[in-house]
């Protein structure tokens, strides 16, 4: 906790001038580096729940929970940032109150939070944290509510991994891979999970017309994985044109366009690899 002076007025004062101070000055050295307020911006629960895929809650009860994995809000993310300090001055005469009974030792109830895998986000109690956060507290009482999610959630800390988790979600809703292919049906690049999912349908779309017979989603999603990737990713490995940093699955996206632009042609073989190994040219593997 910081200094005291006696009077627990003037020392709630001087602790919120602090907060202020340092989230003016954090924003500040965010703009010098070129970043977006998303940046230092608190998390949006919506956001991350709606880029993971909701499946349901539960009420887990109430616990201890640090103060550090308390990464965002339900519905007030602009009011303070990233480490719960304050973004204006609206709300001081509250934060103050609140920061006096913290010093004095009164009792201070349970904040509500939702719990995102190990995140928390804030549903009651934005003022609390704040003051704890700022008096150098490192553990909170909360009342807490599980929320089930499609993807699992780790990797969101900021909003660009919110959009790679968004469509992906997105893909696996349209291809429902399961267990090994999940895994390794990964890239880096949100744009290319579409396409994953639109070459998955196309390919299921020309195994149906050649086998006069329906395929569903499941049906589809567990023989392009074995039938097509498998094998493709099989033989660019032989090939030896897989990008040092390249994912299995960015090489199968980049080889398959290299292939159909430089034959005209949706069939594997270890010549057509050879052909495609021999004109590449505007595509290439990351170095």
């Amino acid at each position: 906790m910081p200094r005291e002076s006696g009077s627990p007025r003037v020392d709630a004062e001087s602790d919120f001038l602090r907060a202020r101070r340092h989230q003016v000055l954090s924003g500040l050295a965010a703009r010098l580096r070129g970043e977006t307020e998303d940046v230092v911006q608190s998390m949006s629960f919506d956001e991350v729940v709606a880029a993971l895929g909701r499946r349901g809650e539960h009420y887990v009860g109430t616990k201890v929970i640090p103060l550090d994995a308390i990464v965002g809000s339900v519905d007030k993310v602009k009011d303070f940032d990233r480490r719960f300090r304050p973004t204006s001055t609206r709300s001081r005469e509250r934060w103050e109150r609140l920061a006096r009974a913290s010093r004095k030792g009164e009792e201070i109830p349970p904040i509500d939070v939702y719990q995102v895998g190990d995140y928390y986000f804030v549903q009651d109690g934005h003022h609390r944290v704040s003051v704890a956060r700022s008096l150098g507290v490192n553990l909170i009482e909360a009342r807490v509510t599980a929320v089930d999610t499609l993807l699992t959630p780790v990797g969101v800390g900021a909003r660009d991994e919110l959009e790679l988790k968004h469509w992906r979600r997105l893909m696996l809703e349209r291809v429902p891979f399961t267990g090994e292919a999940r895994a390794a049906v990964a890239v880096d690049h949100p744009v290319q999970y579409g396409e994953i999912a639109e070459n998955v349908e196309a390919w299921a779309a020309r195994q149906m017309h050649a086998e006069g017979a329906y395929m569903d989603k499941a049906t589809m999603a567990r023989r392009w994985y074995e039938e097509e990737f498998c094998p493709v990713v099989e033989l660019i490995e032989e090939a030896g044109v897989r990008g040092a940093h390249e994912r299995p699955a960015e090489a199968y996206l980049r080889v398959a366009c290299e292939r159909y632009t430089l034959i005209r042609d949706h069939e594997w073989s270890t010549e057509i690899m050879a052909q495609v190994s021999k004109g590449k040219k505007a595509r290439k593997p990351k170095p």
